[in-house]
Parts: structure tokens; C-alpha cells; sequence
């Protein structure tokens, strides 16, 4: 880790004084892909169990259910499956209070449409293609027919409306969808391209309707805040994903960090077992802490290893 003139880990020193300073490397986990996404993703250890009852989705073409509390790698889970099948880039859908099967199955964009339209046809100029003005979600993307099936990620599906996960069996259950816009159009303009969630082109739509040749590789994070309904629950496969024991943490620091972190990680892995109980604390923070001490920084400074393994739950 990069010091200051005086040998300093504190490149901060909140004295008002401008000065020129060079930043220290960002840990193996805030260093991002290249836009060509060739950078491979940090390693993930993941039990022989866990792992049969992901491969089990696979051969079931079934969407996988990945239950645990924060930081048990439930989101890592889909971008390490999509690297080592080499399924393409990791779609992701991110869902809140507001998210919508729709949008995520497609969004139309009517008033661009119009103005575009609008300024053609005062330059005498061909109309543009309804097709440009229309992008499909991460869903409909993963829904897309494609050679090889794609990965989806829709994670933190507790976060969203009760009846998502009702709104989204039919789709689950028959890979298909409709685009209302594009089945109206007459039948010389039945074929339209669509852009992608991607960006990394288009996909030719038939008659408005998008149906998928093979079923995405579909993972579902929840943190357990809330059940789902039994019918949404039986078209998905379930994994329970606990929090690492001793022995996996070691194994995780290791991975992340080389075994050379290993060396003085005893008593920061000990304060974080006393400190975790389900909820509250994450793996990420242990590693956190293991890359700052292992770069310099001396976390018994005042507060700081507080600061660093706080708690993910109650009042701040």
C-alpha cells in the first residue's frame, strides 16, 4: 500500500493542505473489468453440496433460489457460473420497491419515437424503425433466442412488490413474452430488430413475440427478509447458502488475498467471529480489514477497526 512522504499510511490528513499524492492500489475487489469485461472474476469457493444443488438448476433448467444472510456470496454465485460456463457478459437485474416484470421485460420509448419521427419527416427523411426505439430489460435480453442460453441475476428479489414473484411464473414457466407494439404492426413489418439490455447490438423480433430456444441460467438472491409464494417457490431449485466457518474464511482470505495474508490474520479473525452473528457482519469486511493490516495500516488506531467491521443492522 502507497504511503505518503513521511511513511504515512494516511494519505488524509484533514489539515486543509493541498498536496500531491499517489493513490494505493484498490483491493482485488474494487478493481474494475475493462469495458471488454476479459478480466477474470475473483475466485469463488463454493462446497461440493452448494454446488451439486446449483448444478441440479442446470440440468432442470429451473431458475436457482440462493438464500443466506449478507455477504454469503450470493451474488458472486451468478458471475462465477457465467464465467466457468462461459455464458457472455452477467445480465443483472437489480430489484427495489418500484421494479416491474415489465421494465425488465422490455421498455418502450414512445415520446423519443415521436420526435424523431417528427424531425424526419420535416427533413423529408425516412422514418426510423419502431425497433430503435425499443430496448429489452435484462430479462427480456436473457429471454432473447440465442445459440447458447444466457445468465440473469435478479438479485435481492425480497426487496421488490409482493407480486413479483407471482407476475413473473408465466415467464418462468414458458420462456416467452410479448411486446404489444411490435405484434400490432402490419404484416410486412412483422420482423423488427431490438436493441439489447447488453449493448452489444440487436435481436430480430417476430411478430412481437420473444421466446427463448434455451432457458437462461437464472440466479435469485434473497436475503430472507420475506417467503415467497409456494407456486413461485416450486418452480425454483432451493440453496441455502451459510455463513463461512473458520476454516472457509481462511480458505476465502487466501484466495482473495495470496497465503502470505494469512500470516497475521489470526486476531482479526478471531475479532470478527466474535463480533458476527447472522445479519451482521459480512465476509467482505473481514477481508477489509485483512488488506489494510496487510498493506501497513495500523488498525488500532481508535475506532478504525470498529469503523471497518461494523454492524450491517440496527441504528446508526
Amino acid at each position: 500500500m502507497s504511503t505518503d512522504s513521511n511513511g504515512s499510511w494516511r494519505i488524509f490528513r484533514g489539515d486543509g493542505m493541498p498536496r500531491p499524492v499517489t493513490m494505493p492500489p484498490a483491493p482485488p475487489w474494487r478493481r474494475f473489468s475493462p469495458p471488454d469485461g476479459s478480466a477474470a472474476p475473483l475466485p469463488y469457493l463454493i462446497a461440493r453440496e452448494h454446488a451439486d444443488v446449483v448444478n441440479a438448476a442446470l440440468h432442470l433448467r429451473r431458475p436457482l433460489l440462493v438464500t443466506g444472510p449478507a455477504g454469503t456470496g450470493k451474488s458472486s454465485l451468478a458471475r462465477a457460473v457465467a464465467h466457468e460456463l462461459s455464458l457472455g457478459e452477467l445480465l443483472r437485474w437489480p430489484v427495489n420497491s418500484r421494479s416491474s416484470v415489465q421494465d425488465a421485460l422490455y421498455q418502450y420509448d414512445a415520446i423519443g419515437r415521436l420526435r424523431e419521427t417528427t424531425l424526419s419527416r420535416d427533413r423529408g427523411d425516412r422514418e426510423p424503425s419502431i425497433g430503435n426505439f425499443i430496448r429489452l430489460g435484462a430479462l427480456g435480453t436473457a429471454l432473447a433466442p440465442t445459440g447458447t442460453p444466457r445468465a440473469l441475476l435478479v438479485d435481492e428479489m425480497d426487496k421488490g412488490d409482493v407480486d413479483l414473484p407471482n407476475d413473473l411464473l408465466t415467464v418462468f414457466e414458458e420462456g416467452v413474452f410479448e411486446i404489444p407494439e411490435l405484434a400490432r404492426l402490419p404484416e410486412e413489418m412483422a420482423t423488427v430488430d431490438v436493441l439489447t439490455a447488453d449493448h452489444h447490438g440487436s435481436v430480430a423480433v417476430e411478430q412481437g413475440r420473444v421466446q427463448c430456444v434455451e432457458f437462461p441460467v437464472v440466479v435469485i438472491t434473497s436475503n430472507g427478509e420475506r417467503d415467497f409464494p409456494p407456486a413461485f417457490l416450486r418452480r425454483c431449485i432451493r440453496l441455502d447458502l451459510p455463513v463461512p466457518d473458520e476454516d472457509r474464511l481462511r480458505a476465502i482470505v487466501s484466495a482473495h488475498l495470496g497465503d502470505g495474508a494469512l500470516l497475521e490474520v489470526d486476531d482479526l479473525l478471531q475479532a470478527f467471529l466474535r463480533r458476527r452473528a447472522p445479519g451482521e457482519l459480512a465476509t467482505d469486511q473481514l477481508l477489509n480489514a485483512v488488506f489494510l493490516r496487510a498493506g501497513g495500516v495500523d488498525l488500532d488506531a481508535e475506532g478504525l477497526l470498529d469503523a471497518v467491521l461494523h454492524q450491517l443492522t440496527g441504528t446508526l
